[in-house]
């Protein structure tokens, strides 16, 4: 018996049906671009950030690897944010080069696409780890508490928080995250693992901004990820702890000709209820 086939397939033309050469010409083109913006993400903390539609956001690891929590809202909407789990079964639990993220109901739609990947051809490791993450979410403070009975204040739901703040958004905005350059996979017994990043200087992953986005970064207090936060063997990973750096660029716009913002979803949202007969009556 073989592998089972994917439950969410695209049809040819459908809404899950790419243009690869699109996205592939935006990610070559780096010569063709504007950057309008970069900062670096110090260890251990948090920033917001806005990426106009149609403008090309790029991650990196400047000093080496470091895992980064991911969070994404539209801009003008954010009861619009980025919804992981779907994302999960209609691109992949680790995503890379042409996946894209979807945003929530009543909206469903590609927030961003992924452009460029210098982690593509990390594939499947010998422990069944891949890389950039969405089967799991961003470190709390409250596990942390519940699994320590201690109280750290710099875990990536906090960077987050502190990060959005700025926006107008709290910690209820805050949500399922991707984990960008972060090692993850199910073990034996179906649990979630985490390993060492394989994210070298000057590794990188870029986003198509599909709207108008906000976007929230967390630099992991666990680094790279090469140290247990809890358990027996769990310590301060200080030391593997290193900044991500933010760049956005707007690209020529010749790259953009036939491209447009997608429509949130076609679904009309009656939810099977219906105005009464008599509702449309002329008195």
């Amino acid at each position: 018996m073989g592998t089972p086939a994917a439950a969410y397939r695209a049809a040819p033309g459908g809404a899950l049906d790419v243009d690869r050469d699109f996205y592939r010409r935006l990610g070559a083109a780096t010569g063709e671009r504007e950057l309008v913006q970069s900062f670096t993400v110090p260890i251990r903390s948090g920033r917001a950030w806005e990426v106009p539609a149609g403008h090309l956001c790029r991650i990196r690891t400047p000093e080496g690897p470091q895992v980064g929590d991911l969070n994404m809202w539209n801009r003008h909407d954010p009861r619009e944010r980025m919804w992981a789990s779907r994302t999960r079964q209609l691109q992949a639990a680790h995503v890379s080069t042409f996946d894209r993220l979807w945003s929530t109901l009543p909206f469903l739609r590609p927030m961003a696409t992924i452009t460029a990947d210098s982690l593509a051809d990390y594939g499947v490791d010998d422990r069944g780890g891949r890389v950039h993450d969405l089967l799991g979410t961003r470190c709390d403070p409250y596990v942390n508490r519940m699994l320590t009975g201690e109280d750290f204040d710099f875990h990536c739901h906090s960077n987050l928080t502190r990060a959005v703040l700025p926006y107008g958004l709290t910690e209820f905005d805050v949500h399922d995250v991707l984990n960008v350059f972060q090692c993850t996979g199910l073990n034996d017994e179906d649990r979630y693992f985490m390993k060492a990043s394989p994210a070298r200087p000057g590794d990188h992953i870029e986003f198509f901004a599909e709207i108008d986005l906000l976007m929230a970064l967390s630099t992991c207090p666990g680094g790279d990820l090469s140290v247990d936060l809890w358990g027996p063997d769990a310590r301060d990973p200080l030391e593997v702890c290193r900044p991500l750096a933010v760049e956005v660029h707007r690209p020529a716009p010749e790259l953009l000709e036939g491209w447009a913002p997608p429509a949130r979803a076609a679904y009309a949202g009656l939810h099977g209820i219906h105005r009464p007969e008599w509702a449309d009556r002329s008195s």
